[in-house]
């Protein structure tokens, strides 16, 4: 039996009328973003912004007749909807007062405690393992953790977290997460092989980032953790003004180019009203393990000083060392299969110091107790 091709998928998608029961959503062109990969397919439905919400029927009527190909094994249709610039929409959008922590109002994921970002202003300073082993270092503090990917272009939890397979749904409608180690999961890499190219415009981005987290069975969280993707371009920008964000993490290396770009990923953040709740150094330095001796080579304390500049807290530093680097590879993360290594401590310090700041700037930190003697 031959699989699921772009053609069985178009041809299904064409017995689906367009708003107003006119013409099919092929021929308007209303279908794009199309991806036919082993037997999972994902696409976007095109609709005017403004009735969005109106015509998610048609979009559940997609799926339904994509999920009835023999040999399609699971299906996401992403809503697509662009507003013209300068639309009245946009401009009431822009003109709303900002809610504290960053939001407009915005509405939060039901059971879900906080949501926190870790980013970094570039790719390959080592924000994913950062964000797994921080998510496992709060949970090592007693928290309940959920993470989501939002790395559309190149997840990597499940490679991380050792994760196969793909997300089973309720009523073929709401994903459950994985579990790797105790944590939620949520990836589009669990969705994707590995080797496919996500070639996505912003729209479908955001729209599968939503359902992603609001179309997922995230139980009780007392935080979840999202792995953004590096950089600061529409896919952050748009994440950072649409996610009820309680604050965020800057991860960084100590070289002069890296910390450039992580002031752009904090000016991001400020300008969206998101408090940033600390800087990590990664890769910080270098212990040889034969002589034990210390390099420092990509330079030392840069992020702890950046911190200090642009009145940010420094939450920790982290070495770079083969371990971390082996265990993350093998899906082994080091702060869940280590957790009395030297390296682990310093996850689980760091996830301490972020969960303290964060109850501090969100007002929940406890008063100091008075005691009569």
């Amino acid at each position: 039996m031959t699989g699921v091709t772009r053609d069985d998928v178009l041809d299904a998608l064409s017995q689906v009328k367009g708003p107003d029961l006119k013409g099919d959503i092929v021929s308007m062109g209303l279908v794009s973003d199309l991806l036919v990969s082993d037997g999972k397919v994902i696409f976007s439905v095109k609709v005017p912004a403004e009735r969005a919400q109106e015509l998610e029927g048609m979009r559940l009527a997609a799926e339904k007749v994509v999920k009835a190909i023999p040999g399609v094994q699971s299906v996401m249709a992403a809503m697509t909807a662009e507003r013209k610039p300068g639309s009245a929409a946009q401009k009431s959008a822009a003109q709303a007062p900002k809610a504290p922590g960053g939001g407009r109002g915005k509405a939060g994921i039901p059971g879900v405690g906080a949501i926190i970002a870790v980013a970094s202003g570039k790719g390959g300073v080592g924000k994913s393992t950062t964000s797994v082993n921080l998510a496992l270092g709060l949970q090592a503090n007693g928290l309940r953790v959920g993470i989501l990917d939002a790395d559309i272009y190149g997840p990597s939890m499940p490679k991380l977290l050792g994760l196969k397979g793909r997300p089973d749904t309720i009523d073929g409608k709401i994903m459950k997460p994985m579990n790797g180690y105790g944590l939620s999961v949520m990836s589009i890499g669990f969705m994707v092989d590995e080797e496919t190219a996500m070639i996505w415009r912003g729209p479908m981005v955001m729209s599968a980032l939503t359902q992603m987290m609001r179309e997922v069975a995230w139980g009780e969280l007392d935080v979840l953790i999202v792995d953004m993707p590096p950089g600061t371009g529409d896919a952050q920008l748009t994440m950072a003004q649409q996610v009820p964000l309680a604050g965020a993490v800057v991860v960084s290396t100590p070289q002069d180019l890296a910390l450039l770009d992580a002031r752009r990923g904090i000016a991001m953040f400020e300008k969206t009203g998101i408090p940033v709740l600390g800087l990590v150094e990664n890769m910080s330095y270098f212990l040889c393990p034969s002589c034990g001796e210390r390099s420092d080579i990509f330079g030392h304390g840069g992020a702890r000083a950046e911190a200090g500049k642009m009145g940010a807290p420094f939450l920790g530093e982290v070495p770079l060392h083969m371990d971390i680097r082996a265990f993350s590879d093998a899906g082994t993360p080091i702060v869940a299969t280590e957790p009395d290594s030297q390296h682990a401590v310093i996850y689980k310090d760091i996830a301490k110091a972020l969960w303290d700041r964060h109850l501090t700037v969100s007002g929940q930190a406890s008063a100091p107790k008075i005691v009569f003697e």
